[in-house]
């Protein structure tokens, strides 16, 4: 009998077109590698809709049938490490950044990073939005206040329109097919309602909400946004980060 850890590579790797496994029985013993294909083909199957769950975005681009053979290739050399598959395809962006038959169409790569994302924001942790007077109370002294962000919160960087080219392609949008070719920086959270809305941040937005992730105080973040972008106004930012009930909390006497 073979060891544990030997029939599961075995079976992992006729999964992916190797030949069927030892030990893998039939009732009648020729039927033993069609039976095996039937399961091949469901687990490539069940993985691929996964696949394009996670990606709907990438799958409206690229179409069904191209989308179909790119998932059978990526779960063929990344395969599920975990039962649990809400962290399966994390690495889809730096594939898709390296699969030949997309090398003409490089925001791919940055659509799939906001559809990651948008994934981590929704299954982030709980945290209690700030109360309003809390808020209130430091920005009326922000030399020493620090604002902590909800753990949905996300900041991109992206080298495309990813942005825009995501939000072109939900259901009932018509893509513009003379958009610009610009990066963007991308806004990622979950609201109070628990939906997870992707927005394009300006310079001084994106600076700023940098620096509070990395644990700056206000001033510290403001500053930032400044040298991002000049006479940069951070009250917008701090409402829509209010109203979707991303500040969680604040502290005082940060350097």
């Amino acid at each position: 009998m073979h060891a544990h850890p030997d029939l599961l590579a075995s079976f992992s790797a006729a999964l992916t077109g190797s030949a069927v496994p030892a030990g893998v029985s039939a009732t009648a013993a020729d039927e033993v590698a069609r039976r095996f294909d039937v399961y091949r083909n469901n687990v490539a199957a069940g993985l691929t809709e996964v696949l394009a769950k996670r990606f709907p975005v990438i799958a409206r681009l690229v179409g069904d049938d191209f989308f179909r053979d790119l998932a059978r290739v990526y779960a063929r050399n990344h395969r599920p490490q975990s039962p649990v598959l809400l962290a399966w395809g994390d690495s889809f962006p730096s594939f898709l950044a390296a699969f030949p038959p997309l090398a003409a169409y490089p925001y791919m790569a940055d659509v799939a990073r906001i559809e990651v994302a948008r994934g981590r924001a929704y299954h982030a942790a709980d945290a209690d939005a700030i109360a309003p007077e809390l808020l209130v109370q430091a920005a009326s002294d922000p030399k020493g206040a620090r604002l902590v962000l909800h753990p949905s919160v996300q900041v991109l960087r992206l080298d495309h329109p990813g942005v825009t080219i995501w939000q072109a392609n939900q259901p009932g949008q018509t893509p513009d097919r003379a958009m610009a070719s610009v990066p963007e920086c991308a806004l990622i959270l979950r609201n109070r309602q628990f939906e997870v809305p992707v927005a394009a941040l300006g310079p001084g937005d994106a600076a700023m909400l940098g620096a509070m992730l990395a644990g700056c105080g206000l001033i510290g973040a403001a500053t930032a946004a400044a040298s991002a972008e000049p006479g940069h106004d951070p009250q917008p930012i701090l409402v829509r980060l209010m109203q979707a009930g991303a500040i969680v909390h604040h502290a005082k006497d940060v350097p």
